[in-house]
């Protein structure tokens, strides 16, 4: 059995963005993780990248022999300064990349990051209940089942359900969070 080939886990650049965009279209169009039902253009994808930076969160990209074969990126939970220390997180992984691990080392970068922000607590919105792979990755990462709305989705003429998961970062709820 040939190694895996070494994985570079690194911030996103400009540069990124379409092997970004092609992952996620191919996401929304063949998947239901996401309950877009047309993929985003490159410009609003750059714009997406843009608010997760300009929020001071990460948006990472995994690179393999020069080609990015998934991406990671945390967004605010809710825009009310009460959820200032909570965040949701995404990932996505090529298609032609899955089983390798991209997304748990992707995950563990972003949380660590996440972290270093100062982020409290990681909300997972897993789109879809039978999204298997997606939910035993963050039971792996240390998530725990947080809730289930069933059917508010409606893709591929079925409905949808949504899985959230939660894990805390850093000391968490243990010690007062900044006024």
């Amino acid at each position: 059995m040939t190694p895996a080939r070494p994985l570079l886990i690194r911030p996103s650049e400009e540069r990124d963005l379409d092997a970004i965009t092609e992952i996620y279209a191919l996401a929304v169009r063949d998947g239901t993780a996401s309950f877009e039902l047309d993929p985003p253009d490159h410009r609003e994808m750059a714009r997406r990248r843009q608010a997760v930076a300009q929020a001071g969160l990460p948006w990472l990209a995994a690179e393999r022999d020069g080609l990015v074969v998934g991406y990671a990126y945390a967004g605010v939970f809710r825009p009310r300064p009460a959820y200032r220390f909570c965040v949701e997180n995404s990932v996505y992984v090529d298609a032609r990349a899955r089983g390798q691990r991209i997304g748990a080392w992707l995950m563990a970068e972003l949380i660590a990051r996440c972290e270093a922000c100062g982020a409290r607590q990681m909300v997972a919105v897993i789109g879809d209940s039978a999204n298997l792979a997606s939910i035993k990755l963050h039971a792996r990462l240390g998530f725990r089942d947080a809730g289930r709305i069933d059917h508010v989705g409606w893709k591929f003429g079925r409905w949808l359900d949504v899985v959230f998961m939660q894990r805390a970062l850093g000391p968490g709820a243990a010690t007062p969070g900044a006024d």
